[in-house]
């Protein structure tokens, strides 16, 4: 394409690119969801310990058989139980998160001399509890939902955020004025760990794909990688060396944050069958701990990588080919 022709690109410090970004990152946190929302769902019932599961989670083929079991019970739709609530929370969850890295980045990173490995882990952290910060009782309700198990009937979204808003035994206590606010703070449980583990998780995740990425750039390896784009006659990477980069994003931060997501799992379905209600972080440990040793901490890893490597390959896939689709690059 002549240089004349081609479409002007939209520039960072543009309200068009903060909108447009947005949505890219919105469309690519959704598309990678729903590509391993079966095994998300098994995996929120390992992590939680759920009773009827828990089993499965330490057997060969566990996993097969937990997704058997949900679909005999449940059909198809069980599979996706609590998806609809997914991706309710994923489009501004992913949107806010892309958002933020681009414009966290442009302020810590202004030019390629700064581009330390401290600064761009710091980015990638920032930007993931800046999109925790927005969506948390979104992730709360899908996990309830996803929890539930119950054969005869699926949990309804609004039935589900009455049940959180009422469960907490401490409310009967205190004064009506701060009974509505513990029915509001009722739906940030587990958000403290859930800070603590989001910080290493997309810190780890946006430093290892740009690090990755930066070595698929290498003259050495690139000419094995690259493609010319017939439109501008760009070299980029070929899919598959994008989506790699992106695995290896996602196996680094799931294995550093995963026991924060598991103590994070533990205490966000406390409340649905605790007479007491919230467990507090160091319970949640002990309890953890008392029940599986030190493995309970890791129940659901190998399921974990199952799920989260493709998903965050697929979600850095997806948000840089909108990205081009969009002229934002």
């Amino acid at each position: 394409m002549n240089e004349t022709n081609r479409p002007k690109k939209i520039t960072p410090d543009s309200k068009e690119f903060v909108l447009l970004s947005g949505i890219a990152g919105g469309i690519a946190g959704c598309v990678a969801k729903t590509c391993v929302a079966p095994l998300d769902r098994v995996k929120i019932l390992y992590q939680t310990h759920h009773s009827g599961y828990i089993a499965d989670a330490n057997s060969r083929f566990g996993v097969v058989k937990s997704l058997c079991r949900i679909y005999k019970t449940h059909g198809v739709w069980g599979l996706f139980q609590g998806h609809t609530a997914t991706l309710y929370r994923i489009f501004p969850y992913a949107g806010i998160k892309f958002v933020a890295y681009e414009q966290v980045r442009r302020f810590l990173i202004p030019t390629p001399s700064q581009e330390t490995t401290v600064r761009r882990f710091l980015t990638g952290s920032l930007a993931g509890v800046a999109s925790v910060l927005f969506t948390y009782p979104l992730e709360l309700i899908r996990v309830r939902l996803a929890f539930f198990t119950e054969s005869g009937r699926r949990p309804r979204f609004t039935d589900t955020i009455r049940l959180i808003y009422k469960e907490n035994a401490r409310r009967n206590i205190l004064a009506g004025k701060f009974q509505n606010l513990l029915g509001v703070l009722n739906f940030y449980q587990g958000f403290g760990v859930t800070l603590l583990g989001m910080f290493p998780y997309a810190g780890m995740s946006f430093l290892a794909y740009d690090t990755a990425i930066d070595f698929l750039a290498k003259p050495s390896v690139a000419r094995y990688l690259n493609t010319t784009t017939v439109d501008s006659g760009e070299r980029r990477l070929k899919a598959w060396a994008e989506l790699g980069a992106g695995a290896v994003a996602g196996m680094c931060g799931q294995t550093l944050s995963y026991p924060l997501e598991v103590i994070r799992r533990k205490m966000q379905v406390a409340g649905s069958y605790q007479q007491n209600g919230l467990l507090t972080l160091r319970k949640t440990i002990m309890s953890i701990f008392r029940q599986s040793g030190l493995r309970g901490f890791y129940v659901g890893l190998t399921i974990g990588y199952a799920k989260v490597i493709p998903m965050v390959s697929i979600s850095f896939f997806v948000y840089s080919r909108s990205k081009r689709w969009l002229r934002l690059e």
